[in-house]
């Protein structure tokens, strides 16, 4: 074997181009003594602390590349960020804080200021960082915190101090929630206005009680209403009428005040008083309620059982399919 080249492959073949240390013969006698430490272990010994180094080395150059690509992330998420102030529109979806949009949670975790209304998800405010300020602005019925065009001054005020500023509504907030209103205030201002759709609770509410707001043999029509004005009075708009005698399903959200009215307009504006009809309180949440019952009675059945808003009315044949579900489940197989 040449001197210089080590017979342990271990590390000769793992060490490429390392050679091992010759040594005098004074040297070797001194070794032979035990004054010495034997060359062969003294190189393996050198050899295992260059490796050593090296790898070290090599963590330590695989840590600068992580912080490097740790940095350019923050670096592109910043670059992400609206500059200036803005104000986004996010529709909380029908009340349980789970059924939120991600990117409505995403815009809520970096809102400065958050806007919320009474049937938003307000369960979702105790996520928010104790610096963020929230504005209540109630939206109970016939009764608010702030009146809207007040609530359209906030938030353009505070998208021009330059802080982000999420709108929380409950549903969707182009769904009877007043949205429009609200973009057009910002463009007006020149205020960035981003729309975040959330899940209305006109067909939510009736998913969560197990009715389809449409179901393949029974109805392709669904008709979403407000029932917050009389049909009788003259500042109505809905053509019910056309709401009465069209085949498909009725979705009437605030409806609750009205309903012995609405129900009485229906039936005299064609609409079979047999009809199947629920109301759901409170759908998906532990406190949910679901009455079902003619469209006739249904009046008398929700003051019998004590429903009060929010709430929401179905009407049409997709109200039994809850029931063949219901059946089918209890059905043992």
């Amino acid at each position: 074997m040449a001197a210089g080249h080590g017979g342990d492959d271990g590390h000769a073949g793992a060490l490429r181009g390392a050679a091992r240390p010759g040594g005098t013969a004074d040297q070797d006698r001194e070794r032979s003594r035990g004054q010495l430490p034997d060359r062969d272990q003294q190189w393996n010994r050198d050899q295992d602390r260059d490796q050593d180094g090296g790898q070290d080395r090599d963590q330590d150059r695989g840590q600068e590349r992580g912080q490097e690509r740790d940095v350019d992330r923050d670096r592109d998420a910043r670059a992400q960020r609206p500059v200036g102030g803005w104000v986004a529109l996010v529709g909380g979806g029908p009340g349980r804080p789970d059924l939120i949009t991600v990117r409505g949670l995403e815009l809520l975790r970096r809102a400065d200021v958050v806007v919320v209304d009474r049937l938003a998800p307000r369960a979702l405010l105790d996520g928010l960082r104790p610096e963020v300020e929230i504005v209540d602005a109630g939206k109970a019925p016939h009764g608010h915190n702030l009146t809207q065009e007040q609530i359209n001054q906030v938030i353009v005020e505070r998208a021009r101090r330059g802080l982000g500023v999420v709108r929380l509504k409950g549903g969707d907030p182009f769904v009877f929630g007043r949205g429009g209103e609200e973009a057009l205030a910002c463009a007006a201002a020149g205020v960035p206005c981003e729309v975040v759709p959330g899940v209305t609770s006109a067909t939510a509410v009736p998913a969560l009680a197990g009715i389809p707001v449409t179901h393949r043999g029974i109805t392709q029509d669904v008709t979403i209403v407000s029932g917050h004005v009389d049909p009788s009075h003259p500042g109505s708009t809905v053509d019910w009428d056309a709401v009465a005698t069209g085949p498909g399903t009725i979705i009437i959200l605030m409806g609750i005040g009205a309903l012995e009215q609405i129900t009485a307009e229906l039936i005299k504006r064609g609409r079979p008083a047999s009809t199947p009809a629920a109301v759901i309180r409170d759908g998906g949440s532990g406190d949910q309620q679901v009455v079902a019952g003619p469209l006739a009675d249904i009046p008398a059945l929700v003051a019998q059982a004590a429903i009060q808003p929010p709430a929401v009315i179905v009407i049409g044949d997709v109200v039994t399919v809850r029931n063949e579900i219901d059946t089918l489940r209890q059905k043992e197989f």
